[in-house]
C-alpha cells in the first residue's frame, strides 16, 4: 500500500524553557490535524530523547488523544524519524489506517550546554561529548586536505542565510566567512556558529493510505539502520559508512539511482563537518567535495543540489527528538510549494537523512533516510 503524508506541523524552534512539551507538542499536532484535515488517528507513535517517562501519554491527553496504541521511541537524533518509520510500516501493511508520528523535546531544561556523556561508555567517561566527536571528523579532513577550514565555515554561512527566510527558525542571519571563523572557540576547529543551538519544539506529521491526488506527497520510501562496528581501520571518519549504507537502502526502495536524481535534501548538520560529510555520503557530491560544494555555492538556494533549505540544525534548531520530524515537515512543504522565499523551484522529490550518535564502537546509533514525491 503506498503512503501519502497527509499532514504536518511544527511549533516554533527556539529556547523557550517558559513552555512545556504538552504546549509545543499543542502547536504541532493541531497544525497537523489542520493540514490532514483530520480531528483524530488509530496509533501514535512518538519519538524522544530526554523527555520524561509517560510523556507521550501525557502530551496526547491534554489534546484528547487516548485510547489508542501509543509507542514512544528513542534512537538519539534519528527519534523523531524513527516514529516516522515506524509510523509508516503500520499504515503501509494495513495495521493502522491513520496514524500520527510526533517528535518533541525540550533541551533547555534538561542541559545546561553540551549534552552530558554517557558514562557507562568508554568515550563518555573520558568526557567525549558531541562537540569532540565531530571536532575529531573535522580535524581529520583539515589534516588530509578534503576540507579547508574556510569551506566548514561556508556550510554555516548559507545555512544562516536560508534561515533568513524561514519563520520558524531559532537562529539566521547574514554572516561572513571571518565572522563565523572568529567566533568563539567550541571544539577546535568548530567554533560556535559551526555548532546547532541548544533548542526546544516539537514537530508532527499524518500518515494515510495514499488516494492519488493531484500533487499529494507520498512516501517512496523509508529506510532505517543502526550503526555497525567501527574503529581506526574504517577509512572514512565517524558518521560516513552508516549513512552511505542507509542511503542505498533508501534509494532501492524508491527505484531510483542515486541521490542526486532528488530535486530537495534536508540533512543531519547538527555541526558543519556532518552537512560536509552527509552529502558525500549520500553521494550528492564526490568524495573530498562536500566542502567544495558548500563553498561554491553547489548545495545552496539555487544550485544544482540544494541541501537544508530550513536552515538545517545549525540555525533551524535541534530538539532531538523533534529535528527528524521538522525535516519531513520541510520537505512535505518544498514539494507542495509553500516555502516562499527558500523555496526550490520545480522541486518534486526531496530526500531526508537523519542520524544519531554517541554508542562507542558503533559508527552512529542510528540512521533514517527517507525519500517523499509529490504526484
Amino acid at each position: 500500500m503506498s503512503v501519502a503524508v497527509a499532514g504536518v506541523g511544527t511549533s516554533h524552534f527556539g529556547r523557550q524553557p517558559e513552555r512545556d512539551l504538552v504546549a509545543l507538542a499543542w502547536d504541532a499536532v493541531r497544525e497537523a490535524f489542520a493540514d490532514a484535515g483530520v480531528d483524530g488517528v488509530d496509533a501514535v507513535w512518538v519519538g524522544t530523547v530526554f523527555a520524561p517517562a509517560g510523556v507521550a501519554q501525557r502530551v496526547l491527553r491534554a489534546m484528547g488523544i487516548t485510547g489508542v496504541p501509543i509507542i514512544t521511541v528513542e534512537n538519539a537524533c534519528a527519534s523523531g524519524t524513527t516514529a516516522f518509520v515506524e509510523a509508516h510500516e503500520a499504515v503501509r501493511t494495513g495495521r493502522h489506517g491513520r496514524v500520527l508520528a510526533l517528535g518533541l523535546e525540550q533541551m533547555s531544561t534538561a542541559f545546561a550546554g553540551a549534552i552530558t556523556p554517557e558514562t557507562t561508555d568508554p568515550e563518555g567517561r573520558a568526557g567525549l561529548a558531541m562537540p569532540a566527536m565531530y571536532a575529531m571528523s573535522a580535524a581529520r579532513y583539515l589534516h588530509t586536505g578534503a576540507a579547508t577550514a574556510e569551506q566548514l565555515a561556508a556550510v554555516s554561512v548559507k545555512n544562516h542565510a536560508h534561515a533568513v527566510h524561514n519563520p520558524r527558525a531559532q537562529y539566521s542571519g547574514t554572516y561572513t566567512v571571518d565572522e563565523v571563523l572568529a567566533s568563539r572557540m567550541i571544539a577546535d576547529p568548530l567554533t560556535l556558529l559551526q555548532c546547532c543551538p541548544t533548542s526546544d519544539g516539537a514537530a508532527a506529521a499524518v500518515l494515510t493510505p495514499a488516494t492519488g491526488a493531484r500533487g499529494e506527497v507520498v512516501v517512496r520510501s523509508a529506510a532505517l539502520r543502526s550503526g555497525a562496528p567501527w574503529n581506526h581501520r574504517s577509512p572514512h571518519v565517524w558518521g560516513h559508512d552508516i549513512v552511505a549504507a542507509t542511503t542505498r537502502d533508501a534509494l532501492a526502495g524508491a527505484g531510483l539511482d542515486a541521490a542526486a536524481d532528488v530535486d530537495v535534501v534536508e540533512v543531519h548538520d547538527a555541526f558543519t563537518i556532518g552537512e560536509i560529510v552527509t552529502t558525500e555520503a549520500l553521494g550528492l557530491v564526490p568524495p573530498g567535495d562536500g566542502g567544495k560544494a558548500a563553498a561554491g555555492g553547489v548545495t545552496a538556494l539555487g544550485g544544482a543540489h540544494p541541501v537544508n533549505p530550513s536552515g538545517g540544525l545549525l540555525s533551524r534548531g535541534h530538539p532531538l527528538g523533534a529535528t527528524g520530524l521538522a525535516q519531513l515537515a520541510e520537505i512535505t512543504w518544498q514539494l507542495r510549494g509553500r516555502c516562499g522565499a527558500r523555496q526550490v523551484e520545480g522541486a518534486r522529490l526531496g530526500l531526508v537523512e537523519t542520524m544519531g550518535g554517541g554508542v562507542s564502537v558503533l559508527d552512529g546509533n542510528s540512521c533514517v533516510v527517507t525519500v517523499l514525491e509529490a504526484r
